[in-house]
């Protein structure tokens, strides 16, 4: 499905009830360790003290980790029972989704997008970014974490075949060049992007961008 007519609009609702059915299962799931790499390196890059925003936060394990490392952290998920599950973690969190974040420009020093931003589609992913923007502060730092696509030939949008969730989840593949691409086009720096041959088969993209400081 080349999906170019699929908007953000049209996949929350399934979205959110396939994640809020599986909130309790995947609170349950432990995280790979080349996650729990992906993670460290973006806490090193962080100084004490940092006011952290995590979107698409799940059930809270990473904010809940962040916290832990003495970090100012807000979570921020479209699922209500994972917003839930994340507040009884003690995590100040919110539903919310990625193009209504409600928060004042600039309120943070770090965001944190965890295999999230991969359910935004293509046509929508420039307005998430500049959602993003706009509450990072500048100079601030923007992790994205993502499944993607090798080539060309595996760059689509639709449905997940054989999804565990219900309803199955949408999901844009893009190539590293596709990523890339908007990154720059939304106006974020790249500090450091690599690729991961995951576990399963999957292709993960690792992008850490910094929000420009014109002074």
């Amino acid at each position: 499905m080349t999906g170019m007519t699929i908007r953000y609009d049209d996949v929350l609702g399934p979205l959110r009830e396939a994640y809020d059915g599986g909130a309790a299962r995947r609170d349950g799931l432990s995280k790979e360790p080349w996650k729990l790499a992906e993670r460290q390196a973006f806490v090193e890059r962080l100084t004490p003290g940092t006011r952290l925003l995590e979107i698409g936060a799940g059930t809270g394990q990473d904010s809940s980790h962040f916290q832990q490392q003495g970090f100012a952290v807000v979570a921020a998920d479209l699922s209500a029972a994972m917003v839930e599950r994340c507040r009884a973690k003690g995590i100040e969190a919110h539903v919310m989704d990625f193009l209504h974040l409600d928060f004042p420009a600039g309120s943070f020093d770090a965001v944190f997008a965890m295999n999230c931003l991969l359910h935004v589609p293509n046509r929508d992913l420039l307005a998430v970014l500049a959602a993003v923007r706009t509450v990072l502060r500048p100079g601030g730092i923007f992790f994205v974490g993502v499944y993607g696509a090798r080539d060309d030939d595996e760059s689509a949008e639709g449905p997940l075949d054989g999804d565990w969730h219900v309803p199955p989840r949408f999901f844009s593949w893009r190539t590293d060049e596709q990523l890339l691409g908007f990154v720059v086009d939304a106006r974020f720096d790249v500090v450091d992007f690599h690729s991961v041959d995951a576990v399963g088969g999957n292709w993960f993209q690792s992008l850490t961008l910094r929000r420009p400081d014109p002074s």
